[in-house]
């Protein structure tokens, strides 16, 4: 009888130890610190550390630096985030090994704000949050930041016409 039960408690520890060890896995890393840095409208730097990490923040596009809207849209991601206290809830890393996450100051996602305002679209190639196209509808149909533009050019066609251009 007592070596059933030492086999039961020794398969619930087991159990237990696996559920730990996947919910640990699948928990997403984050990071907090302060926002030392604004390098365009959706890509900042946080200190980590005392190590800048660079982030670009997911699911969302800002106009390019030298697009309409680029200065503006890198002037409210600053209002919004510079030398805040931020969390970023990772997602992964891009091509150029920037960490991509969703950026938040008190709780609040800095993502959706850039949106809501018309500072960003939402990239539709890497979006999974169904709230970001809600919010870039409204803003379009407030026109909203960009979307006062009369015929806005989404980012990554901006950079594909560049790219186009430089090729010929």
């Amino acid at each position: 009888m007592k070596t059933r039960r030492a086999g039961v408690a020794n398969a619930a520890r087991a159990w237990c130890a696996v559920a730990l060890l996947l919910f640990t896995t699948l928990a997403r890393a984050e990071l907090v610190g302060p926002v030392v840095a604004i390098l365009d409208g959706d890509t900042i730097d946080v200190l980590v550390d005392r190590q800048p990490i660079r982030v670009r923040l997911a699911q969302i596009d800002a106009p390019e630096k030298r697009q309409a809207f680029g200065t503006r849209a890198r002037q409210t991601l600053a209002g919004l985030v510079f030398r805040q206290s931020v969390t970023v809830e990772e997602a992964g890393r891009d091509r150029y090994g920037r960490v991509i996450g969703t950026v938040y100051v008190s709780g609040v996602s800095v993502n959706a704000q850039m949106v809501e305002l018309g500072m960003a679209w939402v990239y539709r190639r890497y979006a999974k949050d169904s709230v970001l196209f809600e919010l870039e509808r409204q803003a379009q149909a407030d026109k909203r930041g960009l979307w006062a533009d009369p015929d806005p050019v989404a980012p990554w066609e901006y950079r594909h016409n560049k790219r186009a251009r430089s090729a010929s």
